[in-house]
């Protein structure tokens, strides 16, 4: 279960830098359509871009990381500091439990994968798979019930960037059907009536999420820019954005 070698090593592409860059800019715009800019809605549909694409870097982040429990810990420090700022964005309210940041659902993803990979680790009997999807299903419930960002289908994501790591065509195919359905048939959401060639259709606003596959299969398996400098203003830009957009908001 999940390839474990590298995605192609195509050097024209984009590396984990830029699609961190892509997916703080749409998450910036979503975050500024439930804000500041109500009345713009193509800055959400966007913004569907973002969680797919930091879903796939957990997973990149889980094989290249020098320790996976270090990793988790970071997930887990700046999940507790982004909690304040994302209760003031979406409710503007210090405390809110009913929505909890996306740092928690990442984490939980992040969790899962390694989970799946120690079971099946050397070995794909059949009890040993088993385990693995039990692990699966307790990571989806546990997402849901604690109203994690993306509930559940988040970790589901990150698991679908897992089991169908690498560039081979039928690797991205696996990405595309579990992607289309996640966002299409399981979340799915508010419908917009969109015109193509003549034909009216619905498309789910969330179904823009499966739009982030162009972003990630230009990933060139390269980092970047990179650095403990980088590394935590990636981090710390999450909790930043939010409380200053709360701020806007509630003047």
């Amino acid at each position: 279960m999940g390839n474990k070698l590298s995605p192609v090593e195509n050097r024209a592409g984009i590396s984990s830098f830029g699609l961190h860059i892509l997916a703080m800019a749409f998450m910036l715009m979503d975050h500024m359509w439930a804000t500041v800019v109500p009345d713009n809605m193509w800055l959400t549909c966007v913004g569907r871009l973002a969680f797919p694409i930091f879903a796939f870097m957990i997973v990149e982040g889980y094989y290249h990381t020098g320790s996976v429990k270090k990793y988790m810990l970071r997930l887990l420090v700046f999940a507790l500091i982004s909690e304040v700022p994302f209760n003031l964005m979406v409710s503007g309210s210090v405390l809110y439990p009913f929505h909890q940041n996306v740092m928690w659902t990442l984490l939980l993803g992040l969790i899962t994968v390694y989970f799946i990979g120690k079971l099946t680790e050397g070995c794909l009997c059949a009890m040993r798979i088993l385990g693995a999807i039990m692990v699966v299903i307790a990571a989806f419930l546990l997402g849901s019930a604690l109203m994690l960002d993306y509930y559940g289908y988040g970790v589901l994501t990150v698991v679908t960037f897992y089991l169908f790591r690498g560039s081979r065509w039928y690797l991205r195919l696996g990405q595309l059907v579990g992607l289309w359905i996640i966002n299409f048939e399981m979340i799915g959401g508010l419908e917009m009536p969109l015109s193509l060639g003549g034909m009216s259709f619905d498309l789910p606003q969330q179904g823009f999420a499966v739009l982030a596959l162009i972003f990630i299969w230009l990933y060139n398996g390269t980092q970047g820019p990179h650095g403990k400098a980088v590394k935590y203003a990636f981090y710390t830009f999450y909790p930043l954005h939010m409380l200053i957009l709360a701020l806007i908001a509630l003047v």
